[in-house]
């Protein structure tokens, strides 16, 4: 899994900007950040997949699972839930990750569709931009035989947060904005 690079060298040229800059976001700036967004939560989609394969090597999820934690902010959460309990369980992302990693079907089924932004980016007092992408995730189990042992569906807001970083290249101090997933929240799960 590597990383587009060609998407982060169009995003880092697109929203680059010397230190003295404003900070609001121009529609392009804005776009280019959204499009980065959306290909951070499309990653973070196929990391899960390769988690939850039961073929992946331990040694290949442990990496990945690595990959995965590098795109949230430190301390994000992601919820849990099931059709067998009206409680949504929090684990931290690593957790998370590791949980899923851990279960005990034969195979594991994780599906991400429906991504898209319902919140615009909204300003925060301290320069941060917030937003929220929702997504639908289809979960399915499998007992040793190849039968569906467990599957649900749940909708999930995951918050986005948009931040002025900078860098040195080539001693010259560069601003650009980064994105940063955050808690990953359930909102409804279903058997369908």
């Amino acid at each position: 899994m590597k990383p587009n690079i060609f998407l982060i060298a169009l995003l880092f040229i697109s929203i680059s900007f010397s230190t003295v800059a404003q900070d609001n976001l121009s529609p392009q700036r804005k776009q280019a950040i959204d499009s980065l967004a959306l290909e951070k939560v499309r990653d973070l989609s196929k990391y899960i997949t390769l988690i939850g394969d039961k073929g992946t090597e331990y040694s290949e999820a442990t990496r990945v699972i690595e990959r995965a934690v590098e795109l949230f902010m430190d301390g994000s959460e992601v919820g849990v839930s099931s059709l067998n309990s009206p409680d949504v369980v929090y684990y931290q992302v690593n957790k998370y990750l590791e949980r899923l990693m851990r279960l005990n079907y034969s195979k594991v089924d994780v599906e991400w569709y429906k991504i898209e932004y319902v919140s615009d980016l909204e300003k925060q007092p301290d320069g941060t931009y917030v937003g929220v992408i929702t997504i639908f995730q289809k979960f399915s189990g499998y007992d040793q035989e190849g039968g569906l042992v467990y599957q649900d569906v749940t909708k999930k807001d995951i918050t986005v947060y948009v931040k002025r970083k900078e860098t040195q290249i080539a001693g010259r101090l560069i601003g650009f904005w980064d994105v940063l997933l955050g808690d990953i929240r359930v909102k409804e799960t279903s058997k369908e």
